[in-house]
């Protein structure tokens, strides 16, 4: 790439091996090259295959109430609709559903555009730079400094979620996952060699942002709240003092020189998913905090097996960012315990600016993604959760006590007391019928049954070898000795609030190999990943047996070894790496993809579950070039679906001198929120 000031300007460590349809950079900045590494998980816990089908009932578990006006949100399970014991049969049952879906599909391509179907409109919501604090200044590029991203909108945007204040105005919780540096910089090199206020400024666009948001004329059109006090705006960074609550609070492997009682982590990273609780606060996922260490190669030798399990190189120094140059406790050589720190689910409450982030160590560490919530039959809480890795596996929290409306002050200890399960797929197809091709067993399904295996409930491990806390810390250990089923990816979870079905983002894994594949994780190479339905057992979340199956097998619907439940194959749109998933209230399944392998932009996708249309999947819209699609978040009245636009322009070669993509505003790429409404104020995809 040319430099304005003479020679050739190297593009800061990028690894040539990465695997997909993403970038080199995307690889590099978002995850630390994961795929290029070794896999993690070198276990040998069984690959499931001929085992006797255990009867389990297949009625769906209830998602009741709503969290408010706006969208839905987790309430009291209590009278699910019956559904047949077998999970095709039991959606197919379910009504008419299908939500009367009758856009036009928007066809694959490769626009540098948010690209929607004919009829809607739509507009940026909010975009890197924006002012989120009434003291912030307006976006620079040129002249970007810490103490203005501390004050506006961070960088890339993941999960998003909406706190209703009434019919039309609402916060907005947005996840900022990671910085690329490179395409945030003019004549950016490298964390070696960049400038102490870049990385200040990278540490400061981590984290999330809370801001104030209004209904634009009475449409689904909604805007920034640009005027005013604004007094729920925030920004959380990687610098923001937070807290450990939970069974692991104080614990020996959780202190560090600054905080010797092991109760003050400071900071977030890398926040990718996440979900809400009953009582309105966010809960946010903490992932690929991995990539953010340097030296782990210096660490005590007790515990380089426990962080090579979470990526953590033992070798040479890793981290292309070197925060370490600004704040020694990424500097493992010094600090061993601070990664300990990182990789938990984080509750914040929108509602209060003065109020203290809390990291949740009752729901286990790792790179988590999701952190879907609702209530049990007898009004506990359970917290659906993933670990998005290759070979990695599914989780549940079940708090010990109940759920008690209006009660805030007794509701904010559930996250802190429960056990921590980790999930067992078990398929009824003969192993000799999942040869690692895709193709659909005798039976003519991919199902089974399943068991949630208790790791932990409070001080009292299940794990044999492993106390309590080291179970909590070192949750993916803990799960390898109980030998949990290594699936492909686990990305988001949502539970489908008609259907009661938890539905999970397996969004690829091109290490399976055909000896490894299983009825849960039916292809090998698998590079476009599936959906998997889970159902609980006695229409009861905190169950521990359930029933499975996949409706969603992704790739060209030409292939003959896809699969949409079932659907005429030509009518429907193709799709890959499933990443994001979400629910309209008619309980259609709207799924976002990262990395599509298929040539073309990803996008997002809408995809009945029941009914005469079921796998009838359309697509409803692309991002721009080099962009992931991250939410999505459809509105409780349907009229609205918001959608992150990640890292636009994130392509091999691309720098602010010579961008691939100017989305959104003819200038540098900025990641953003969007809004996509119908022009006629016809609910989404009528």
């Amino acid at each position: 790439m040319a430099n304005p000031n003479g020679g050739v300007r190297l593009l800061p460590l990028l690894s040539t091996p990465h695997k997909g349809g993403r970038s080199a950079l995307t690889c590099q900045f978002r995850c630390g090259n994961a795929c290029a590494h070794d896999v993690a998980n070198t276990t040998d816990n069984v690959y499931f295959g001929d085992v006797v089908k255990q009867a389990l009932s297949r009625r769906g578990v209830l998602r009741a109430g709503a969290l408010g006006a706006i969208v839905a949100g987790v309430g009291v399970a209590g009278a699910a609709p019956a559904l047949a014991d077998q999970p095709e049969a039991a959606a197919a049952k379910g009504g008419q559903g299908g939500g009367d879906l009758r856009f036009t599909p928007v066809p694959p391509n490769k626009k540098d555009a948010l690209s929607i179907p004919d009829g809607y409109s739509s507009s940026v919501v909010v975009r890197w730079g924006d002012p989120v604090l009434p003291d912030a200044p307006d976006f620079d590029f040129a002249n970007q400094t810490a103490d203005a991203q501390n004050k506006q909108f961070g960088y890339n945007c993941d999960y998003v979620t909406l706190l209703p204040m009434g019919r039309d105005r609402a916060l907005l919780w947005v996840n900022h996952e990671y910085t690329d540096e490179n395409l945030m910089f003019s004549g950016y090199t490298g964390g070696a060699a960049a400038t102490e206020e870049q990385i200040k400024i990278g540490l400061a666009a981590h984290g999330g942002s809370v801001v104030e948001i209004e209904r634009a004329n009475g449409s689904g059109e909604w805007k920034l709240v640009t005027k005013g006090r604004r007094r729920y705006n925030r920004r959380i960074t990687a610098q923001t003092p937070m807290k450990f609550s939970g069974p692991a609070a104080g614990a020996d492997l959780l202190k560090t020189a600054e905080d010797k009682g092991g109760l003050k982590p400071v900071g977030m990273l890398n926040n990718c998913s996440g979900g809400t609780t009953p009582w309105g606060t966010v809960l946010t996922a903490e992932e690929n905090f991995d990539q953010y260490f340097v030296n782990g190669d210096k660490v005590p030798e007790a515990q380089k097996p426990y962080i090579s399990r979470y990526t953590i190189t033992t070798g040479t120094p890793s981290s292309n960012r070197r925060f370490d140059r600004i704040e020694e406790r990424f500097d493992l050589a010094k600090h061993p315990n601070e990664a300990n720190r990182f990789g938990w689910i984080v509750e914040i409450d929108p509602f209060d600016p003065d109020s203290t982030p809390v990291k949740r160590t009752a729901l286990g560490r790792f790179k988590h993604e999701a952190a879907t919530t609702t209530l049990s039959r007898d009004r506990r809480l359970v917290v659906y959760m993933g670990d998005d890795s290759r070979f990695e596996y599914i989780y549940k929290f079940v708090s010990k006590d109940r759920y008690v409306p209006g009660f805030d002050r007794h509701n904010r200890t559930l996250l802190d007391e429960g056990t921590l399960y980790v999930a067992k797929f078990t398929g009824d197809s003969p192993a000799s019928e999942i040869d690692g091709s895709g193709k659909l067993p005798s039976d003519g399904l991919f199902d089974g049954s399943g068991e949630w295996i208790p790791l932990v409930s409070g001080d009292k491990s299940f794990v044999d070898g492993m106390t309590a806390t080291e179970v909590l810390v070192y949750t993916r250990v803990a799960a390898d000795k109980v030998g949990a089923t290594k699936m492909d990816r686990p990305e988001d979870m949502e539970r489908n609030p008609v259907t009661g079905g938890v539905y999970v983002a397996l969004t690829n894994n091109t290490n399976r190999t055909a000896a490894q594949a299983d009825e849960a994780n039916p292809r090998a190479s698998n590079k476009h990943g599936h959906i998997v339905e889970i159902v609980e057992h006695r229409d009861d979340a905190a169950e521990k047996k359930f029933a499975w199956s996949i409706p969603l097998v992704c790739g060209d619907p030409k292939d003959p070894n896809t699969y949409f439940a079932g659907f005429d194959k030509t009518k429907v749109s193709p799709i890959s790496c499933p990443d994001n998933v979400a629910f309209d209230k008619d309980g259609n399944l709207w799924i976002a993809t990262d990395g599509n392998q298929l040539g073309s932009n990803d996008g997002m996708f809408v995809m009945p579950v029941r009914g005469k249309d079921r796998g009838h999947l359309r697509q409803f819209l692309t991002v721009p070039v080099g962009a992931e699609t991250c939410g999505p978040l459809v509105t409780e009245d349907q009229r609205s679906v918001f959608v992150a636009v990640q890292h636009p322009g994130e392509t091999d070669g691309a720098t602010p001198e010579n961008p691939s993509s100017r989305w959104p505003d003819g200038e540098q790429p900025r990641p953003s929120v969007a809004v996509v409404w119908h022009g006629k104020g016809k609910k989404i995809g009528a």
